[in-house]
């Protein structure tokens, strides 16, 4: 395990120099607290500017902080042209893995950089430049990563829109982005399904006031789109396209808008700057991941979400490294053993993805017979973030992969890791239902409702002190209102992240869940993670929900919801009555839950999050509106009587 390299000398490790080291986890943050000023100058040494930073951070403006005031660079240079210059044009930068077409292929940096200058050219030639948007609604191919890295070339603003959401929401993001242009494609594929995104797309832009003045469309072959007056296409764009060269913008200008799911009402715009992402991703991907230049890190999510931009796309190739996008599910496409699959014959060292995945995995193959199918042995880590990572699933993915398995905890808003196992510096021990400690920059404190710090082991509203570290929102698109009333109002000089939990005495970070899943039964708090814990800690259990519901007599009381493992063919009942016992025994007779029922699947997010607040809305007798990111509209459905029964 190497030690991480002090930031000041991260260009000698880019270049695989030796590297002057800093020791371990606790001088690396505590440098980071002492002198953050110098700690992030120094880490901008990573990265290429078109003009140097001669400070940090500009304080004049609290809470609105912008990081690298005076520098200048481009992203797409630092992600793709410095790296072609610096002599590693041959490597790979991206591989793309679908197992749903069949296609495998792989971008050396000279071909995405190319392939990169000629989209941008193709965006100039619509009249796109420096701060205009472009809304991004394409499924997971390698033209979602070139149409965001041709933005970030020219100066322009992307904001990619998870392909296939609902024509209504999509509208609602084209109002609030108003692109000159978007770019999308004929059709995606989900499992076995050919989703057609041109009659979304067409309903959407029908729908939207503000109306974009093209639509770049990829048709592809698994369903053609019929084309319009103001579409143009892909294929023929770039055959006549003349590349476009890197444009230098501030620091603190806009690189893209992510906007945030919301069940009712304007979804908010996360924006993040393109100075203090590239400096905090650079940082990120050897000290956290420990994953250097020409090293395989496969993320499996989505590039519309925020995991996609930060850890398939940018930081990757910031790093030098060589990223996997694919195009599949863990289980399915065609079964539970895809995985590991790329995993083999793509040399992955690190494997990142979200703990439902591998749920969804242990639901299908509990006994890990897949994994012997395949030369795994380059796989060093498996990192989980998404949702809160329940120990049993951790021990589960431990003892099979026998590797280091990392939970770590960040946001949208964050755009990296708050909390995290920071590999690359120094393997801390593992403490199941933890992601650890805070990384650099970020100072994590647990307060009671008063705004006052809890004492370690007790349970309140997880924050962070301002000032947040690069990387982070500095605001919402064009809302700096709501920006203050969502996540800076509720404690003075902190960041609220919505999530409770507690501190332990090692200064080891427990997120329970978002605040709202904290039920108060009789006068007693409560948190569900803790239930969910217990449930899943069942050998039964594949995984499972605990949401409170109104009680007339007790305020709130818990009910759980669990999925079974494959193969298990008990009786249901009895499964049920040994999880009611289980909690009564590990948890006590406080905690009230006598129901548990056992259910075909539980809905989701399509990056995996458990609707626990849909649930609970519907078990209420709530008209509980659909999310826009539901995977399956279907599992609610199926779902409903068990939750309004009671």
């Amino acid at each position: 395990m190497r030690s991480a390299p002090h930031p000041a000398y991260c260009d000698e490790a880019l270049e695989g120099e030796e590297a002057i080291t800093m020791g371990e986890y606790e001088d690396v943050f505590r440098a980071s607290t002492d002198d953050p000023e110098g700690f992030w100058l120094g880490a901008a040494q990573a990265i290429d500017w078109h003009v140097a930073p001669t400070r940090a951070l500009d304080a004049s403006r609290p809470p609105f902080y912008r990081w690298f005031p005076d520098g200048e660079l481009n992203v797409c240079h630092n992600a793709l042209d410095r790296h072609v210059d610096g002599g590693r044009g041959d490597q790979a930068a991206l591989i793309y893995d679908s197992p749903v077409t069949g296609t495998r292929r792989t971008y050396t940096y000279a071909q995405l950089r190319d392939e990169v200058a000629r989209f941008a050219g193709v965006l100039t030639g619509l009249d796109v430049g420096r701060g205009d948007r472009v809304v991004i609604y394409m499924p997971m191919v390698p033209e979602a990563a070139i149409a965001m890295l041709a933005c970030a070339r020219i100066g322009a603003v992307h904001s990619v829109v998870f392909g296939g959401f609902a024509p209504k929401e999509l509208a609602v993001r084209i109002d609030d982005a108003a692109p000159s242009v978007i770019v999308s494609a004929s059709c995606g594929i989900e499992g076995k399904r050919v989703i057609e995104y041109k009659p979304l797309l067409d309903k959407a832009i029908e729908l939207a006031a503000r109306k974009p003045a093209k639509r770049v469309i990829l048709q592809r072959p698994q369903a053609e789109a019929t084309m319009g007056a103001d579409d143009v296409d892909w294929a023929e764009a770039m055959a006549s396209a003349t590349p476009a060269g890197c444009v230098p913008v501030r620091a603190t200008d806009p690189l893209y808008i992510l906007y945030t799911s919301g069940t009712t009402g304007k979804p908010k715009g996360v924006v993040r700057d393109g100075g203090g992402y590239a400096v905090a991703l650079s940082w990120s991907m050897p000290n956290v991941y420990d994953v250097g230049v020409g090293e395989t890190i496969f993320t499996a999510s989505d590039v519309g979400w925020v995991v996609g931009h930060s850890y398939i796309v940018y930081a990757p190739l910031l790093a030098g490294a060589t990223t996997v996008l694919y195009e599949g599910k863990p289980v399915g496409t065609p079964d539970a053993g895809q995985f590991w699959r790329v995993v083999a014959e793509h040399g992955v060292k690190s494997l990142f993805t979200a703990p439902t995945a591998f749920r969804a995995i242990k639901k299908e193959d509990p006994d890990g017979e897949f994994t012997r199918k395949h030369d795994i042995s380059s796989l060093r880590y498996l990192f989980l973030a998404g949702e809160r990572l329940d120990p049993e699933t951790q021990r589960w993915a431990s003892e099979l992969l026998g590797i280091p398995v990392i939970d770590h905890w960040w946001q949208t808003e964050t755009g990296w890791p708050i909390v995290a196992n920071p590999a690359g510096i120094e393997l801390l021990p593992i403490k199941p239902g933890s992601p650890t400690k805070p990384l650099p920059g970020w100072d994590v404190q647990v307060l009671d409702p008063s705004g006052a710090p809890v004492p370690p082991g007790t349970d309140g509203a997880i924050v962070v002190k301002l000032p947040m570290p690069p990387g982070s929102l500095p605001t919402l698109w064009n809302d700096d209102e709501r920006f203050m009333a969502s996540y800076m109002s509720a404690f003075d000089g902190y960041y609220l992240t919505g999530d409770g939990g507690r501190l332990d005495e090692d200064g080891y970070v427990y997120v329970m869940g978002r605040t709202d899943d904290v039920i108060n039964v009789a006068g007693h708090r409560l948190s569900t993670g803790g239930m969910e814990e217990v449930l899943a800690s069942h050998p039964d259990v594949a995984e499972c929900a605990v949401i409170g519901v109104a009680d007339a007599l007790k305020g709130q009381v818990p009910r759980g919801f669990v999925v079974l493992k494959a193969g298990v063919e008990r009786d249901e009942d009895e499964v049920a009555a040994e999880l009611v016992r289980l909690v009564r025994d590990q948890v006590g007779a406080v905690a009230s839950l006598r129901e548990v029922a056992v259910v075909a699947a539980l809905p989701k997010t399509r990056s995996g999050k458990i609707l626990r607040k849909t649930m609970r809305g519907i078990a209420d007798g709530v008209d509980e509106p659909v999310p826009s990111t539901i995977e399956s509209v279907e599992v609610l459905d199926a779902l409903r009587p068990v939750l309004r029964r009671g």
